[in-house]
């Protein structure tokens, strides 16, 4: 084991023993010197300090910007599939701290490396109460070339099907309206980022964007967002955004 790897495992160590100030020192010190390197390797280890700063009760929007920052900075320098990948993290980084504008423009970025690997389309979970909106999403998803689709009408069935999904090692996309008559969604949406924390899931609401409780869901980890009423595109746009960044 090398001594930055001992290192990253002391630190892993001391969150796990709710120790998150000794595991942000350590933490930032590791990504200090991978940035010198320009290491994509320090975007993890300053979105792991984040993350200590919220087991601390603080604000963790310093170093998500830095993160962010980081990112975009060593995407210029990168090849085209690693300078993706930056811009991408770029993006979701932008999206948790609510700079919406500056997530949009990374993600521009991100779409001009063509991904020319063809992927099988991952198994799709509709979870509407809305006929009306249930047959619209199938037939978007159909003529999107997607064919392995489950739709449910209420969080529980959803949430039994979802988990049994992932159990079996699948790693299908969530289409989650946040307003059902038995779960809110975006306590369906805790509940499976909680149990699967990379697990794509794409909101549908008329809320706005920045409606504390989309700003807020967005934050646990949702990759994408779909506004009431939706075209076709929107739809794929979503897609697009949550496979090209999503890690199986």
């Amino acid at each position: 084991m090398t001594k930055e790897s001992a290192k990253l495992d002391l630190a892993c160590t001391y969150m796990k023993n709710n120790q998150p100030i000794s595991a942000y020192n350590l933490l930032m010190t590791l990504a200090e010197n991978e940035m010198k390197k320009e290491d994509l390797k320090a975007g993890i280890l300053l979105l792991l300090a984040a993350e200590c700063k919220t087991l601390q009760g603080k604000d963790r929007n310093g170093e998500l910007l830095q993160a962010a920052k980081f990112y975009e900075k060593v995407a210029k320098k990168e090849k085209p599939a690693a300078a993706k990948y930056a811009y991408l993290c770029a993006a979701k980084c932008f999206l948790r701290i609510g700079q919406y504008d500056d997530a949009m423009d990374a993600f521009e970025k991100a779409k001009k490396y063509v991904h020319h690997i063809i992927e099988e389309k991952k198994p799709i979970v509709v979870v509407d109460d809305s006929p009306a909106i249930t047959l619209k999403l199938n037939d978007y998803l159909q003529k999107l070339g997607y064919k392995d689709i489950h739709t449910f009408a209420d969080g529980k069935s959803a949430l039994k099907s979802i988990k049994k999904l992932i159990q079996s090692s699948q790693n299908p996309i969530i289409l989650l309206d946040m307003d059902l008559p038995d779960i809110a969604g975006d306590e369906i949406a805790k509940t499976l980022l909680k149990l699967k924390p990379n697990l794509s899931i794409i909101l549908i609401t008329a809320d706005e964007k920045t409606s504390p409780r989309v700003r807020k869901t967005i934050g646990w980890g949702s990759t994408a967002f779909i506004q009431k009423p939706f075209t076709i595109n929107e739809l794929k746009n979503a897609l697009d955004v949550t496979i090209s960044g999503s890690i199986t």
